[in-house]
Formats: structure tokens, sequence, C-alpha cells
């Protein structure tokens, strides 16, 4: 399958050949995540669907939809519906338009009258979102406003109050100032969306009133892009880091044969203006919490020393790892990958060179490769317009993210000094909370459930609403570790959710973050589960193991702990089980754990 046509800009193939492409994805059997999507529209939303489903499978995300009827979005989410009900959705996603805006100021209006209407509009909306989600544990998104096809008044439009422009503009920062005061609800921003694309292509009204369409067909494949990354980004989909080249990547120019003084880079030229506002558009990613990496062909201190000319927006110290050398550009992104503890398809691998970028597809097919224009000035768009890291969720974790990094690589480089692997993990100082959810970490446990892969037992998600519900239920064991050692704080790095049934714990959830593998963080925690199941006189703990694509590390997980395996079906799912007992001896043995 041709992987580029799921990236834009997208071509006509991918609406004529959409039944090809579904079967083809489906076939690859890859491990998806399967989720319930209501789509509650207030225009022709079958395109949309089928667009959608395309580039969520291509995502790792398996979709099966319920679809309104036309123009029945209010209706669905406003009286009794037992076929909402009984598709249990995960997400909710309200597709409204300009066109379901059904009254705008009149030139006779006053100013509280305008005021009025905007109210009334915006509790239209915000009234069915409080019911949805009262009665939905799901992720609501809402596309805000386009603006419209024409202005009466012209530019006038923008600044007078009785103006659509103005009318919508109002709107849309209402509605964004409720998605920043609720969780789990995303605006899907078509605002912008439809001026990137182009307005009056956008709102054609041809498709409107010739199948009831918005937007326009053409730019159908478009709008699903970027309502998938939303949804992507909600189930831990997004990459992680950069892998990027120099030369003529980040500057302008071959070090090794130009010299750094000759580099562009910098104000004095166009070109190198553009490479430096690439380069500030990369910084800015690193803030978010996005790791960034250099993989060069270069000789080491020709990279260090363009890296120091005083005119770099990035510095060395914004790079958590530097492979300056001649080995394949594939095998050092893998070596990076290995001491970071993620996985190759994290990256996205940033080169001018086509061959470069070739290479790398064939030899890590997971790995991310943007084709860049050989011209600076549309770096930027090319990565940008693809969401490879839409946030969804910022956390203090996020925009912390590079300096742990930083230190797992500090601990990297010491673990290297040992022979004796229990002194190196008693020379790192560790201490440990481990306690019960509390509102102020549930953002981050949830986040985790959607990002964390590797150390997964069972690869559940849940959105905060679901971490919430459960951390208030009795019937719930929540346990949420942090770890520190003598390099820093990780932050919230593992959860244990078990379910109490009877006298017995299920954990439907065992997860820890790739930061602190190998730490014997898992160990602290069974010690603490036990202690906490010995609490509530459970007997017995049962463990489930569900085999993924990426979790294969802990297949035998629950074994090293002492547990039985039950069973274990053809699949490789397994259950094992422990028994609660009052001579069960601490594993930890390497982490002090905080009172």
């Amino acid at each position: 399958m041709e992987t580029n046509i799921f990236e834009p800009p997208f071509r006509n193939e991918l609406l004529t050949k959409r039944k090809k492409l579904r079967r083809e994805l489906l076939e690859t059997n890859r491990n998806y995540i399967d989720k319930h999507i209501a789509i509650l529209g207030g225009s022709t939303t079958h395109d949309i669907k089928d667009m959608l489903e395309l580039f969520l499978l291509r995502q790792g995300i398996r979709p099966t939809f319920y679809e309104s009827e036309y123009a029945q979005y209010w209706q669905d989410a406003m009286f009794p519906n037992p076929a909402l009900d009984a598709f249990a959705p995960d997400i909710i996603f309200i597709h409204t338009t300009n066109r379901n805006i059904h009254r705008y100021p009149e030139l006779s209006d006053t100013p509280d009258m305008v005021d009025k209407l905007l109210d009334d509009t915006f509790e239209h909306f915000s009234g069915m979102w409080e019911r949805l989600r009262k009665k939905y544990n799901a992720v609501l998104i809402q596309n805000n406003f386009e603006y419209p096809y024409w202005r009466l008044q012209g530019n006038r439009d923008a600044s007078d109050i009785h103006g659509r422009v103005n009318f919508i503009t109002r709107l849309n920062l209402k509605f964004a100032e409720y998605a920043r005061t609720h969780d789990n609800f995303y605006i899907h921003d078509i605002n912008y969306l439809s001026s990137d694309y182009g307005l009056s292509q956008w709102g054609d009204p041809f498709y409107w009133h010739m199948y009831k369409c918005v937007p326009a067909q053409p730019a159908i494949p478009y709008f699903a892009f970027s309502l998938s990354n939303i949804i992507k980004s909600v189930y831990g989909k997004n990459k992680k880091a950069f892998a990027l080249d120099l030369d003529n990547t980040l500057w302008g120019g071959i070090v090794g044969d130009d010299g750094a003084e000759n580099l562009q880079v910098g104000q004095e030229t166009p070109i190198g203006q553009a490479y430096s506002e690439f380069q500030s558009y990369l910084k800015e990613h690193k803030k978010l919490g996005i790791i960034l990496n250099i993989v060069s062909k270069n000789e080491p201190e020709n990279a260090m020393a363009g890296l120091r000319r005083p005119d770099m927006t990035l510095t060395p110290d914004d790079f958590i790892m530097i492979k300056a050398n001649w080995e394949p550009k594939s095998q050092n992104l893998i070596d990076i990958a290995h001491t970071l503890s993620l996985t190759p398809d994290s990256f996205v691998f940033v080169d001018d060179n086509p061959a470069e970028r070739e290479i790398v597809r064939r030899q890590i097919p997971d790995a991310t490769v943007p084709e860049i224009e050989d011209k600076p000035e549309y770096y930027i768009k090319a990565i940008d317009r693809m969401g490879y890291f839409e946030v969804t969720t910022l956390s203090n974790d996020d925009a912390s993210r590079t300096e742990m990094y930083r230190q797992n690589a500090a601990r990297s480089r010491a673990e290297s000094s040992f022979t004796d692997y229990k002194a190196y993990l008693q020379s790192l100082e560790m201490h440990a909370e481990i306690r019960s959810f509390v509102p102020m970490y549930l953002s981050r446990i949830a986040q985790l459930t959607n990002k964390s892969n590797q150390f997964n037992l069972t690869t559940r998600r849940y959105t905060q609403a679901d971490i919430a519900a459960m951390a208030n239920n009795k019937n719930y064991i929540t346990l949420y570790g942090k770890l520190s050692d003598k390099f820093g704080d990780n932050g919230v790095v593992s959860i244990v959710i078990g379910q109490i049934q009877n006298d017995c714990i299920d954990i439907i959830l065992w997860l820890m973050s790739c930061r602190v593998l190998k730490r014997d963080m898992e160990f602290a925690m069974m010690d603490e589960l036990m202690r906490c199941a010995g609490e509530r006189s459970v007997r017995t703990i049962r463990g489930y193991y569900y085999p993924t694509a990426k979790n294969a590390m802990v297949k035998d997980f629950y074994g090293l702990l002492g547990f039985t395996k039950e069973s274990e079906d053809d699949a490789g799912n397994s259950v094992w089980s422990l028994s609660v007992t009052k001579d069960y001896k601490n594993k930890n043995e390497v982490i002090r754990i905080n009172d």
C-alpha cells in the first residue's frame, strides 16, 4: 500500500479507492485499539465517517460508528435515545458548521439584543454538551465555526456587532472558554482549517445545495485527517521525538566542506532566515516536551562547531542525544531509541536528503519520515500540517520531559560504569511515593494509560473521567507511583488498578513508563498492592496479560512476581493468580518508600 496517500496534499484516490484502502488496512493484522465513535451531524456526515475511518485505521484505531440521521444532532443528544445508549460511545463528535447557526443579529438589534442572541446560541450547544457529559462517559469533540461564505458589510463585518464574522468570532471564543474549563472536551478548529484550505473552496455552496454537505467534498479528507489527529492524541498515538539531520536541514551548507563560519543561518540572508525560523519552530516543540535529537553523517567536531555558532537558535543543550558519525542513520536512530527507552515509531525523522529518507523508511518501517521539499521555507508546513504532536492535554510532566530524558541518558551512562546491577540501582538513591489516586494527578494518570505501550499488561485506555470514577469507587484499588533519584524527579511513572470482586482483586491495568524500566519500581508497586489487599481482606490477586505488538517484554511478568499461570488461550491471553498471605516478603530492596 502506498503510504503517502494518507498524507496531505490528499489525492482523489483516497475518495475513489476508499473500500480497497480500508480492506488493505484491515488485512495488515495490526493490534488495533477498538473505539465506539458517535457522529451527531448538523449536515451530511457519511463521507466524513468513511474518511475518518481510513485515517484512524492508519493510526492504529479501529472505529465502530453510530451516525445520526441528517441534521438530527440536537435531537439525538437531548431526547431519549436507546440506540445511542446501547452503542455506549467512547467518543461523541458533534459536526456542526455555520450552516447550523439559524439566526444572526439583525441590523436593527440593540447591543443587549445581540448579547442575548449570542448567549442563547451558546446555551443551545453548551446545554447539549452538559447533557451528554452527564449521560455518557465519553470524550466530546465539537467543531467551532468557519466564517461565512459572504460578508454583508465587507470588512466592517468583523468589527460591527451585527456582522456575521463578528458574531462567529465571539461564539468561537465562548466555545474555546468552555473547552479550557472542562475536561474531556475538545474543539475541532475548523475556523483555522477552513482558512488554511481556502474559505471559498471549503464552503462551496454547490455541495451544500446539491448534497447538504459541509465542508465541500474535496475538503473532506483534510477535515477527517484533522479530526483523526485529535482522536489519536487522546488515545496516546502521538509521536514523542525528533531525529534531525544537520546539513541543509538545520542550516544551509555542508559544515565539513564549507566550514561552520560559512553556513547559511541567521538573519543576514533570506535563506538563513528560513533555517533560523525552522529552528525556532523546533525549539517551541521542546517546550511541549518533544525530545530533540541529532542524527547526522558528520565528524563530531564539525557538527558541534556548527551548533555552537552564536547565531544558532538551537544549541547543543537543546538536544538529548547528538549522533554525528558515519554509521547508517537508521542504526543511529535505533540506538537513540534504545538509550531513551523509546520505540522507533516514537520518532519523526527529518532529513533533506531523499535517499536518506528512503533508507530509514526501509530499515525502520515504523519510523515516521515526512517528505520535505528542498526549500527550507516550507519545512515547517510539511511537518506542522501532519499533526504528529497534536496537543490535547499539557501537563507539568510534559513540559519537563526533555529534562527527564536528559536525566535518563545520564543514568544510562552511569549504568555502564557498574559491573553489579544491584549496586548501580542502589547508587541511584531512589525514593518513591506510592498512594491511592488523588485529584492532582488524575490528568497525568489518564495520559499514562493512553501512552504507555511496552510495560502495559492489558493496554486498556481510560479517559480522565474513567480514572476519577474508579478512584471514587470503593470496589477499586488504585495506586500511582512517583519515582525520584539523585538525577531528578521522574514524576508519576506507574499505575495499578485492581477491581475487587468478592475476595479477589482483578488487576485490570498495570503499566509503567518506559522512563523507569528495570529500576525495580514494579516490585515496590507489588509490595504496596499486597499490603492494600491484606487491608481489604482479599484472598487472591488475579493478573491478566493481553499481548500486543509492543508489550512482549511483560509476557512473563506475573511469573517473575510469583504468580501461577491459570490459563492461556490460542491468542496468548493469559490469566495468573497469587494468594494473599501474611508471610509475603517484600520484593523491593533498592527503593526507599516515602511515608
